[in-house]
């Protein structure tokens, strides 16, 4: 709430929101996470209406619980299945914002209309080809930050749990994470779908397609961190890897993508359990 009237430090607060509900489900189980996003749920219709109750299930109220649940399986913690809902519940959303809106046109004049409020509110020129080009990813960039913020949040809330004692279960080694392997086959028909889309319509299977890269894109980046594991120089190699990644994302994440593909067919899976 603080975030959508407008207050000062609400940007940092709103991406914020699943640390708590990920630390009660690491230290105490899945079972209380659901119960903290029930309660959060009716604390923000008390206050805030429908508009941040739907927002705060599709980022964080539903996807914190079903990650906390998908986790907590057989005896320990499992990252498997929550990584690759780090791509099917953003993809999710986007189909069901599709379909919802539908009969208002589709889902792109809903981005356009977003894109334009946007760039006139930072004063900012609207030129058609930019805005076309924004529309096309701008439901692939909000999946790709929602996912980024919830895996943010769960190590945050992992490390302070772990620096007191306080974990359910063992830490797992996130490095060591594979996707089920039907994963792989899901951005493959997102890709078909794509080729098939008519031009000026391709919105929702581009950004459909983004989106379920970005496990690859993660199990990519825990590759690196796999193969640097051990070299005396790891943390500054760490630190220009990401400075690098953030400098030149369109270049460097095919890449990150391509060994996350590698990593999936190429080495030993993970153990089950840590």
């Amino acid at each position: 709430m603080w975030a959508f009237r407008g207050l000062p430090g609400g940007t940092m607060l709103f991406w914020m929101a699943p640390f708590p509900l990920f630390a009660a489900g690491l230290a105490l189980g899945p079972a209380v996470a659901v119960g903290g996003a029930l309660l959060a749920v009716v604390l923000l219709a008390v206050v805030g209406g429908g508009t941040p109750v739907l927002v705060f299930l599709a980022l964080f109220g539903l996807p914190v619980p079903l990650l906390l649940l998908a986790a907590f399986r057989h005896g320990g913690v499992t990252l498997d299945l929550p990584l690759a809902l780090l791509g099917l519940w953003p993809c999710f959303v986007l189909l069901l914002a599709a379909l919802f809106l539908a009969d208002d046109g589709g889902l792109e004049p809903a981005m356009r209309r977003a894109v334009e409020l946007a760039l006139a509110r930072l004063g900012l020129p609207a030129p058609e080809t930019m805005v076309a080009e924004l529309v096309r990813v701008k439901a692939a960039a909000i999946g790709f930050w929602s996912s980024l913020a919830l895996l943010a949040n769960a190590a945050a809330a992992e490390r302070f749990l772990a620096r007191r004692g306080l974990l359910a279960v063992p830490a797992p080694d996130w490095t060591a994470a594979r996707l089920p392997r039907w994963y792989p086959l899901l951005p493959a028909v997102a890709a078909g779908l794509l080729l098939a889309s008519p031009e000026g319509g391709d919105a929702v299977p581009l950004s459909g397609l983004l989106i379920l890269l970005v496990p690859l894109f993660l199990q990519g980046c825990g590759g690196v961190h796999a193969r640097l594991r051990g070299s005396r120089a790891r943390l500054p190699m760490l630190a220009l890897f990401y400075m690098l990644l953030l400098l030149f994302l369109q270049m460097m994440g095919p890449g990150l993508v391509g060994l996350g593909l590698y990593d999936q067919f190429r080495r030993r899976p993970a153990p089950r359990n840590s």
